[in-house]
């Protein structure tokens, strides 16, 4: 089976101390692998790393076809590849739709306007109060703004970080739905979570990470 990510011994170091250790993992084409680990154990500090935003060390760090550890991270946009920050990162005074067709316009996407409808089509709730400015919609519709704006260039490869932290009960649920219909779009996805209470049902295969150390789990429906 393809691979949509393959590392081999990455490493990351800040100030010269050890945070990632020989991290080895892999995300089958077209699956989704759950990141399974406590708050501080290098969630977020594995994805910024894939997604070149910190310095790393890697025997090998592939996605996409593409050799990452070359690559700035302004080019995985147009790889395919994207991250959804866990604290959304979306810009308050912007309108929902300006804040989702953000990335195209970044990344000189040419077929943003249809990217967007496939993502209206994905979240009919984004449409629907698309108009509004980001700082006017709660916690949880701003994490389904920040997935929006995270599918605008990642149609390959996506990785998201705590996607169901703080968001309530009935967002949640909808939050599953729409990350769980992203296999049958064909995406490959990360999903990063303290524990499995939301990823069990959604992933293939859970990799488990702790001190900044990562082995691999069971596999689930692969």
């Amino acid at each position: 089976m393809s691979a949509a990510l393959d590392i081999q011994s990455l490493n990351v170091a800040i100030d010269s101390i050890p945070i990632l250790r020989d991290v080895a993992l892999t995300v089958p084409a077209g699956k989704m692998v759950g990141l399974i680990g406590r708050n501080g154990a290098g969630k977020t500090t594995l994805m910024r790393a894939i997604m070149g935003l910190l310095p790393s060390r890697a025997g090998r760090l592939a996605a996409a076809g593409a050799d990452l550890t070359s690559l700035p991270p302004h080019r995985l946009a147009r790889l395919g590849i994207s991250y959804m920050p866990e604290d959304r990162r979306l810009i308050p005074s912007l309108t929902v739709e300006e804040n989702v067709l953000l990335p195209a316009w970044a990344n000189g996407i040419a077929d943003g306007a249809k990217r967007l409808q496939w993502i209206y089509g994905l979240m009919p709730e984004v449409r629907d109060f698309r108009e509004r400015r980001a700082l006017q919609l709660s916690g949880g519709q701003q994490k389904l703004v920040a997935l929006a704006r995270a599918l605008m260039p990642g149609n390959k490869l996506l990785l998201l970080d705590e996607p169901f932290e703080g968001v309530a009960p009935v967002l949640s649920r909808r939050l599953t739905e729409v990350i769980g219909g992203l296999r049958q779009e064909g995406l490959s996805v990360i999903l990063s979570e303290s524990d499995d209470t939301h990823s069990a049902d959604l992933v293939d295969l859970v990799y488990r990470i702790e001190r900044g150390v990562v082995t691999a789990g069971e596999m689930h429906h692969v």
